[in-house]
């Protein structure tokens, strides 16, 4: 009996000696904590990008693979940025992904990276070149400021060729006014030249009236807006904005002042932002520019797992850009059905 029971202790404790190795052997997990701050949490556009940036990530989450992410917002302070940036480096973050608020001024945070030794993924605001140049471990995506204005420009000349009510005074000319980004913002200030040189070009005989800067923001575009009403009254027969959110604040002043529909001009954003498609849909915005935030967080998510995987080493394709589109009332509705799609998990 003393020599069965041996026995079978032994063959238990070979039997749980293998299981112990067993687990011992197995790999954990590779943990991925990605550290991501904005310029504004108040941007419509940014909010979705990040959005789609999260969903991306879930799906690709697995047994091998743990992602985390925290977000920051800077309230459109840079000291506040670089703060944000030295907390979530001293948080564990192994990638940070920045959308700076200002493009020009990326040193400190280039700085702190570097000296952790965490890669950066700039987003949406594109650092100049020469910054770029600082570490082999930076990288951007985002879209081309130029392709937009001239979409956007394009748009416009479909609309005004396409329908002559456009030009209400007759006079073969279109007044038209244009709420821009920040002051001195390149892509601000990129979109609306290009807007105006592709209608200028194809033929459209222009008289800008004026311009304001309404810094992305709705509500200070609807202020705005109405400044420049009391002072053209009806003589304003376009809109170029230079994002949604500021074409619908111009669409808000109108509706405010309860113009009627033949004495309001057309308008024209750019982002395709949920709001901003479905007011095209219903034909508030006579059209807007698709920045392709879906494609550009998925890049994101795949660079950011990439580096991480790589152990940081530099890629050599150090920018990438997602082609934008044009959004009319034509296409808007199936633009949303795929917006809706992609945000659903596996």
């Amino acid at each position: 009996m003393r020599s069965k029971r041996k026995k079978v202790a032994v063959i238990l404790f070979g039997v749980l000696f293998l299981c112990a190795c067993g687990k011992q052997h197995q790999p954990s997990a590779e943990k991925i904590h990605i550290g991501v701050t904005y310029y504004n949490q108040g941007d419509t556009f940014l909010n979705q990008l990040i959005s789609s940036f999260g969903n991306q990530l879930e799906k690709m989450k697995s047994d091998k693979l743990d992602i985390t992410m925290t977000i920051r917002g800077a309230s459109s302070s840079q000291r506040i940025q670089d703060d944000q940036v030295k907390e979530l480096i001293d948080a564990g973050c192994n990638v940070l992904c920045v959308n700076l608020v200002d493009r020009t001024d990326p040193s400190e945070i280039i700085d702190l990276a570097r000296e952790h030794d965490v890669p950066i993924i700039f987003f949406n605001r594109e650092p100049v070149a020469e910054d770029m140049l600082q570490w082999e471990k930076l990288y951007y995506v985002g879209a081309d400021a130029e392709q937009s204005g001239m979409l956007q420009g394009e748009l416009a000349v479909d609309a005004i060729l396409e329908n002559p009510r456009i030009d209400r005074n007759r006079d073969g000319k279109i007044q038209f006014v244009v709420l821009e980004g920040e002051p001195g913002h390149q892509d601000a200030i990129i979109r609306t030249e290009n807007a105006v040189d592709t209608l200028k070009s194809n033929g459209i005989e222009l008289e800008k009236l004026s311009y304001r800067i309404a810094n992305w923001n709705r509500a200070q575009a609807q202020s705005r807006m109405m400044q420049m009403i009391s002072q053209y009254q009806n003589k304003i027969e376009l809109v170029l904005a230079n994002n949604d959110d500021m074409a619908l604040g111009a669409v808000d002043a109108y509706q405010k002042l309860n113009y009627t529909e033949t004495d309001i001009p057309v308008f024209f954003g750019i982002d395709g932002t949920d709001v901003g498609l479905e007011a095209v849909l219903d034909k508030r915005l006579a059209g807007t520019v698709y920045n392709d935030k879906e494609n550009q967080a998925a890049a994101m998510a795949e660079l950011a797992v990439d580096i991480v995987s790589k152990n940081g080493k530099a890629r050599k394709d150090k920018y990438i850009y997602l082609p934008y589109f044009k959004v009319t009332d034509d296409n808007a509705a199936s633009i949303l059905k795929k917006v809706e799609m992609s945000g659903k998990k596996k």
